[in-house]
């Protein structure tokens, strides 16, 4: 299974795009005993339309295009659900255990998601309920992503 974490945005060199990358490249490692082959970042341009709901549905539409067929989309959202460690592990081992090919966490612009990605999201996660900055949301999910893996594994990496 392919894990991709699909931003809007670029992320620019420096500490936070350091650890990031860290993280990813703990999971890559780390992935393949639970059948994950690939972690990976895909970067979108931020749309430049004046109104805000064009710049959300603009860049919901380069989101879902980015899309693999079949891909579990996980969107990152305010309103979505906060899932414990344990529990988005599980999803993460099941969604592989089923042989799904590809998920993907979109994280969308500084205005959100536009409505047709959201109403195509298998799972609208929240990282709790405050707002986080995206380079700071990035590295959430790939830590989150490296620590599914690990409980999976049963490495001691996540402690209870």
């Amino acid at each position: 299974m392919k894990v991709t974490i699909a931003c809007v945005g670029k992320m620019k060199a420096g500490a936070e795009k350091d650890m990031f990358e860290r993280y990813l490249d703990r999971a890559r490692k780390a992935g393949r005993s639970v059948g994950i082959t690939s972690v990976s970042v895909v970067e979108l341009s931020e749309s430049r339309a004046a109104r805000t709901q064009d710049r959300k549905d603009e860049e919901a539409q380069l989101l879902l295009n980015a899309l693999p067929s079949g891909a579990i989309l996980i969107a990152l959202d305010e309103h979505g659900k906060a899932l414990s460690s344990e529990v988005f592990a599980k999803k993460v081992g099941d969604w592989a255990d089923q042989g799904t090919s590809d998920v993907v966490l979109a994280i969308g612009g500084a205005d959100g998601h536009g409505q047709a990605l959201l109403q195509r999201a298998d799972l609208k996660l929240a990282l709790g309920s405050m707002t986080w900055p995206h380079q700071l949301v990035r590295i959430m999910c790939g830590e989150q992503i490296y620590r599914a893996i690990t409980i999976l594994t049963g490495h001691p990496y996540h402690r209870v």
